[in-house]
C-alpha cells in the first residue's frame, strides 16, 4: 500500500460551496475516481495474494498525518459550508446501558433538527433542510427509532453482532442481524472477530463477514474493525481489504469501546484501501471513523482526508459517516460564532 494528495453566506452561497458538480440524470454510478464511475460494492472473491501483499509504511502514514492537520484550513463561509456538510454526514449514536426509549426519542428529535431554528434563520440555511445521516441503536430500539424518524429521510442503524466484543456464536449474531432487519433497520454496523485478524485467518474472516452481509439483505453494512484492537496498521489495511472483498458498503474504524478509537493514521491507512480496492474491482466502500471525534475542528481534518484521498465523490452521507453525537455540539458553537460573533455555552446545545 503506497502512502502518497488535494481541498471541499447565504443558504445558495453555504451549499454552492460545500456541494460537488451534479451529475447527470443518466449517471447511475455512485461515485467517481479519477473519471472512472464506480458501483456499489457486491464483493469480489478472496484474493489471498492481495491480502498478504499489503505492506504499510508506517512512519511515512505519521508524516503524512502530520502534514494534514497543519498545512489545510479553511475560515468563514467556507469552514460553515464544511461544518454543516459534517452534519449532515453524522451518524447520532447512543449506546449506553442506560438507555431509554425516551432518550432514543430525543435523539430522533435532534437528528431531524440538528441546528436550532434560531441559528438555522441567522445563517441563512432553511432551504437546506439540514439533518444528519443516520441515528444508531441497540437492536432494541430500532422500533422506537423507527418510528420517531418516519418520513424524514434519516436512516436507522443498528449495532449488532455481538457488540462490541463480536465474541458470542455465529449463529447468534447473524440471528440478530436479521431480527434488526425484520424491525426497520436500514443500517447494520457488525462487528469482526478480531482474533482472525491475529491469527492470519483471511479465509474465516471472509466467511464471517459474507455470512453477515447475507443476512443484511437490503440494508447497507458498517464493517467495524476494531482497530484499536488490531495492534498495527498493517493488520488494519489487510481486515480493511477482507471485509470490502466480503461486500462491506463502509468499512468502520471502532466500537466507540476499544481504548484507542478513531486516529488519523488509521483513517489514512483505511482510505488509502478503500482507493486501491476502487482502482482494481470499480466498487465504492463508504468509510466511517467512529470514537474519540468530538470537536468541529476534528470534523474538518476528517473532511480534508477524505478529499485529498478519495475526492468529493467520498465527502456524502452514502460514503462518509461520522461515529461523532459528541461532536454536534461543538459545531452549532462554531456556526454560531460564524452568525454572531459570539460563543455560546455547551448547555444551550444539548444532543438529548
Amino acid at each position: 500500500m503506497s502512502i502518497i494528495n488535494s481541498g471541499p453566506g447565504s443558504a445558495q452561497q453555504i451549499g454552492n460551496r460545500n456541494l460537488e458538480a451534479p451529475l447527470s440524470a443518466s449517471d447511475t454510478s455512485l461515485a467517481h475516481l479519477r473519471g472512472r464511475a464506480l458501483q456499489a460494492n457486491r464483493g469480489v472473491p478472496l484474493n489471498l495474494d492481495w491480502v498478504e501483499d499489503v505492506r504499510v509504511n508506517t512512519s511515512a502514514v505519521e508524516r503524512r498525518t502530520q502534514t494534514l492537520v497543519t498545512r489545510r484550513t479553511v475560515k468563514k463561509v467556507w469552514q460553515a459550508a464544511w461544518l454543516l456538510r459534517a452534519i449532515s454526514c453524522m451518524d447520532l449514536t447512543t449506546l449506553s446501558g442506560d438507555d431509554t426509549d425516551e432518550r432514543v426519542r430525543r435523539l430522533c428529535a435532534k437528528a431531524r433538527q440538528p441546528v436550532q431554528n434560531e441559528l438555522v434563520a441567522k445563517l441563512g440555511i432553511e432551504s437546506l433542510d439540514i439533518k444528519v445521516a443516520a441515528v444508531c441503536v441497540y437492536h432494541v430500539f430500532v422500533e422506537t427509532a423507527r418510528r420517531a424518524l418516519e418520513g424524514s429521510g434519516i436512516r436507522v442503524a443498528a449495532v449488532s453482532t455481538g457488540f462490541p466484543a463480536g465474541l458470542s456464536p455465529l449463529s447468534e449474531r447473524v440471528d440478530e442481524i436479521r431480527r434488526s432487519v425484520e424491525a426497520g433497520a436500514d443500517e447494520i454496523d457488525v462487528v469482526i472477530t478480531r482474533a482472525h485478524v491475529f491469527a492470519a485467518k483471511w479465509q474465516a474472516l471472509y466467511d464471517e463477514i459474507a455470512s453477515f452481509k447475507h443476512a443484511c439483505g437490503p440494508a447497507h453494512m458498517k464493517v467495524i474493525l476494531g482497530t484499536g484492537d488490531l495492534l498495527t496498521l498493517r493488520n488494519v489495511a489487510r481486515a480493511s481489504v477482507v471485509a470490502m472483498m466480503a461486500g462491506a458498503d463502509f468499512i468502520k474504524t471502532s466500537t466507540g469501546k476499544e481504548p484507542v478509537n478513531a486516529t488519523l493514521p488509521v483513517g489514512l491507512v483505511m482510505t488509502r484501501a478503500i482507493r486501491e480496492y476502487a482502482h482494481q474491482t470499480g466498487f465504492a466502500v463508504g468509510f466511517k471513523p467512529a470514537g474519540g471525534i468530538r470537536t468541529a475542528k476534528q470534523s474538518l481534518e476528517w473532511l480534508s482526508l477524505m478529499k485529498d484521498e478519495l475526492g468529493n465523490s467520498w465527502l456524502k452521507p452514502d460514503l462518509f459517516r461520522f461515529g461523532a453525537s459528541g461532536m454536534l455540539a461543538d459545531i452549532e458553537r462554531q456556526l454560531e460564532h460564524h452568525a454572531t460573533g459570539r460563543y455560546s455555552a455547551d448547555y444551550r446545545h444539548p444532543i438529548a
